[in-house]
C-alpha cells in the first residue's frame, strides 16, 4: 500500500507549529522534519479514565488531525494497560485504578466520539496492553532503568505529596517511564499532549535515549477552561461542553461561556481566522457557538439551535418544541422527577443543580430537592437556561 503524499507547505507548517500551541520541543527539528517531506510518526496517548469526549479534548485530537491533514501518519495509543494506574499528573492523591471491564467499555464510546474530529481511515490505534501484558520482567527492570528518583523527586505535583505527607505509589512515580516506552514500541517521531503533560512527554525522550531508538519532538497543546472560566474543562466540574451534546444544549452553553474565553475557543476549538471576527462581543460569541455546534452536528442544525437561542433567551419565550416526557406517578419528589424526565444523569446532580436555583416549574423556581410535585398534564420542567421538557400523564 502507498504511502500517502506528504504536504510540505511551509505556511501550513507554520500554522501547525503556531496555531493552538503552547510550547515545542525541539521546534526547528521538528520544522525541519516536517519540511523534508518524510512520513512523521504522530503519538498521541490516551487514557480511558472517562467514555465522553468534551471540547477540552478536542484541542490535541483536532491538532493530531492537522497533522493526518498533512499527509502524516497518526498513532493513537490506547492506555488500557497504563489507565489500570492512573496518569499522576496534577493528582493531589492517587486516582482510582479502573478496572478492565470499565477500561474496555470507556474505549469504545471514547473512540467513536474521536472519530469525529480524526480521520479514521487513516489511524494507526495500538493497545498498549499488547507489549505491557506480554513483556518478560527483565523488560519491566529496563524500563525502570531508564529514569532515576531524582527526577522524579524534582517533579511538583510529587513533590506537593511528598511534603504533605500524602502516599505516593511506585507504579504512579513509574507511569511517566510506561507511556515513554509506547513511544519506543511505536518508534514516534513527534508525541503531542497537553502543557500540564510536559513531565511525561519529556521521560518519553529519556526512555526512547535509554532504549537507543530516536528521540521523539514534543508538542504541547493549552489546557481549555470551562464554562466558568476558571477552572479546566471537566465534566466532574460541570462546566464542560460534550461534542455529543444536543445542538440546542451545546449552544446554549457555548452563548453562556465567558466573554474573555471567546477568542481561545475560536483558537482552539474552530479553523476561523479570529482576526475576521465581528467586533461586538455578543455577535462574536453567536458565530462561536454557530461555528463548534455545525462542526459536530451540521449547518442545519446549527441554524436551528440558533434560532431557538433567540427565540428562547432574546425573546425570553420557551422553545417551541420541547420534548414530552410521560411520567406514570401522580406525586413525586423534585430529585425522582429530574431523573425520570432524563434532565440529569444521577441524584447527586439534580440536588446540586436545585440547591443552585437552577430548576423551575411552570416558571417557580424549586429548591427544595425532597418537595413533593403533583403531577399535572402539560407542566414545564427547566433545567438551566436551555432543558425543557413538557409533562404528560400516563
Amino acid at each position: 500500500m502507498a504511502k500517502t503524499a506528504v504536504d510540505i507547505d511551509p505556511m501550513k507548517v507554520e500554522r501547525l507549529l503556531v496555531r493552538g500551541v503552547t510550547e515545542v520541543i525541539d521546534r526547528e527539528h521538528m520544522k525541519q522534519a516536517l519540511l523534508s517531506g518524510k512520513q512523521l510518526r504522530i503519538k498521541l496517548g490516551i487514557d480511558p479514565t472517562a467514555s465522553d469526549l468534551h471540547l477540552g479534548h478536542s484541542v490535541v485530537l483536532r491538532k493530531l488531525r492537522e497533522f493526518q491533514d498533512l499527509g502524516h501518519q497518526a498513532v493513537l495509543i490506547i492506555g488500557d494497560f497504563t489507565a489500570q494506574i492512573g496518569d499522576p499528573t496534577g493528582r493531589s492523591a492517587e486516582r482510582k485504578r479502573l478496572t478492565p471491564a470499565q477500561v474496555k467499555g470507556n474505549v469504545k464510546t471514547y473512540l467513536k466520539q474521536a472519530g469525529m474530529i480524526l480521520n479514521t481511515k487513516q489511524l494507526e490505534i495500538c493497545y498498549n496492553s499488547a507489549w505491557f501484558k506480554k513483556n518478560a520482567l527483565g523488560t519491566i527492570l529496563e524500563i525502570a532503568a531508564s529514569g532515576s528518583i531524582q527526577q522524579m523527586l524534582h517533579r511538583a505535583d510529587f513533590k506537593k505529596r511528598l511534603e504533605q505527607d500524602i502516599d505516593l505509589t511506585l507504579l504512579e512515580a513509574m507511569y511517566p517511564l510506561f507511556q515513554g516506552y509506547d513511544s519506543v514500541m511505536v518508534k514516534a517521531d513527534i508525541e503531542m499532549g497537553g502543557n500540564d503533560q510536559k513531565f511525561n512527554l519529556l521521560a518519553g525522550r529519556r526512555v526512547q535515549r535509554h532504549f537507543g531508538t530516536p528521540e521523539q519532538d514534543v508538542l504541547m497543546v493549552p489546557l481549555l477552561e470551562g464554562t466558568d472560566g476558571t477552572e479546566k474543562m471537566s465534566k466532574s466540574k460541570g462546566n464542560y461542553i460534550g461534542i455529543t451534546e444536543s445542538p440546542t444544549e451545546m449552544f446554549g452553553k457555548l452563548m453562556a461561556t465567558s466573554d474573555a474565553l471567546v477568542e481561545k475557543y475560536f483558537d482552539l476549538c474552530t479553523d476561523v481566522d479570529v482576526a475576521s471576527l465581528p467586533a461586538h462581543p455578543k455577535e462574536r460569541k453567536m458565530r462561536l457557538a454557530v461555528e463548534i455546534v455545525t462542526l459536530y452536528h451540521g449547518a442545519k442544525l446549527a441554524e436551528g439551535a440558533k434560532q431557538n437561542f433567540i427565540e428562547v433567551f432574546s425573546n425570553k419565550g420557551v422553545p417551541k418544541d420541547i420534548p414530552t416526557v410521560t411520567i406514570s406517578s401522580h406525586g413525586i419528589t423534585l430529585v425522582e422527577l429530574l431523573i425520570e424526565a432524563d434532565l440529569v444523569t444521577s441524584k447527586s446532580e439534580a440536588r446540586r443543580l436545585i440547591e443552585q436555583g437552577g430548576v423551575k416549574i411552570n416558571e417557580m423556581k424549586k429548591t427544595t430537592p425532597t418537595e413533593m410535585i403533583a403531577i399535572e398534564e402539560g407542566m414545564i420542567v427547566q433545567v438551566g437556561s436551555r432543558r425543557f421538557v413538557r409533562i404528560a400523564r400516563r
